[in-house]
């Protein structure tokens, strides 16, 4: 797997949540970012597991993707987050993600990776991204290819 395009089509497949009316359109990028424009989701740090199978044929990542919403209103900041981590629904980024998964017998991320999976939510808190405080949280995804490539 090429991890800087899996990182990139994670994104691509984030940016599919549909917020509420009123609120910007998420924006998303497969790296840290400088500086965000909230609400915000990206891919951040990730460990490799190399070999799961003989011969180069499985390597495992899990990404840690964060996403962090302004707070400017506290209550509606959190709200607004809660959408985005619930598990269905048109804001939900594990919907969103898992869509990118491909039809039965089809490769993930148009091809990048055997499969992927939004394996859980962690780190709700504040968080500060170059002076600048949000609320936010983490999303963990695994995503499992072909090593050799």
């Amino acid at each position: 797997m090429q991890i800087s395009n899996v990182r990139n089509a994670i994104a691509d497949a984030a940016s599919a949540v549909v917020l509420p009316d009123g609120i910007g359109k998420l924006t998303c990028s497969g790296y840290t970012p400088d500086s965000v424009v909230a609400p915000h989701f990206f891919v951040a740090e990730y460990t490799q597991e190399y070999d799961k199978a003989m011969g180069r044929a499985l390597d495992e990542l899990e990404f840690t993707c964060r996403v962090l919403v302004s707070t400017a209103d506290d209550r509606a900041a959190q709200r607004i987050l809660d959408s985005m981590l619930s598990g269905s629904g048109a804001a939900s980024l594990k919907t969103a993600i898992e869509a990118a998964r491909g039809a039965p017998g089809e490769y993930a991320l148009g091809g990048l990776a055997h499969d992927l999976h939004v394996m859980r939510v962690q780190g709700y808190r504040w968080y500060e991204h170059q002076g600048a405080e949000f609320v936010g949280a983490e999303l963990i995804v695994k995503v499992i290819g072909d090593g050799s490539s």
